[in-house]
């Protein structure tokens, strides 16, 4: 046994978290402010539903002339449907923000390493560093950035669990609920009631 506590045992997982408070994202932006590349990677991962694979392969010329609320587009490997994706204006400032820094081609892609470009494992291991560096309690890693995006869609604006099972192509809303960590808190309500 190595000691990690936060491996799995076989055959089980530790699902990661969304970041459930504000005032964690807003600490979490003024934390990387002056780093445009983990500005723009957690700004769009936050503001968007994309995966985290998505969101590692963006190329620049994808998104370096996107003006607010303009759509990117990708092609889904598993169904073979193209997904499109909004990106509002916090996106689009921190674009601006990181291609600014200059060094950039259209056919790059939009978030580079020291090695050449940002790897799954970088971004999980990211999430984790930043989390950790401002002690936000819970699990986190790449998958955090677009459960945070679905969690705020429904707790903070109020947005349908129907809508947000569409966005992440779910099978079912219980597997959004639970991919979100969202709890039905009027379930208790029905244990009330007399007859």
């Amino acid at each position: 046994m190595n000691g990690n506590q936060n491996r799995p045992a076989p055959g089980s997982q530790i699902k990661v978290e969304p970041i459930r408070k504000l005032k964690d994202l807003i600490s979490i932006k003024k934390l990387l402010r002056d780093n445009p590349r983990n500005y723009a990677i957690f700004v769009l991962g936050i503001n968007t539903h994309m995966t985290p694979g998505e969101l590692i392969e963006l190329k620049v010329g994808q998104v370096k002339n996107l003006e607010p609320n303009e759509q990117i587009e990708f092609m889904d490997e598993k169904s073979g449907k193209v997904k499109s994706y909004l990106l509002n204006k916090a996106c689009t400032d921190a674009i601006s923000q990181l291609l600014s820094s200059g060094g950039f081609n259209d056919d790059d892609n939009l978030f580079k390493s020291q090695r050449g470009n940002l790897i799954a494992p970088s971004l999980n291991r990211l999430v984790k560093k930043w989390c950790s560096a401002l002690n936000i309690r819970g699990n986190y890693g790449s998958h955090t950035l677009r459960k945070t995006w679905g969690y705020h869609q429904h707790y903070t604006y109020g947005v349908d669990i129907q809508k947000l099972k569409i966005c992440f192509n779910h099978s079912s809303v219980t597997q959004t609920r639970e991919y979100l960590f969202i709890e039905d808190k009027n379930l208790d309500e029905i244990f009330t009631h007399e007859l």
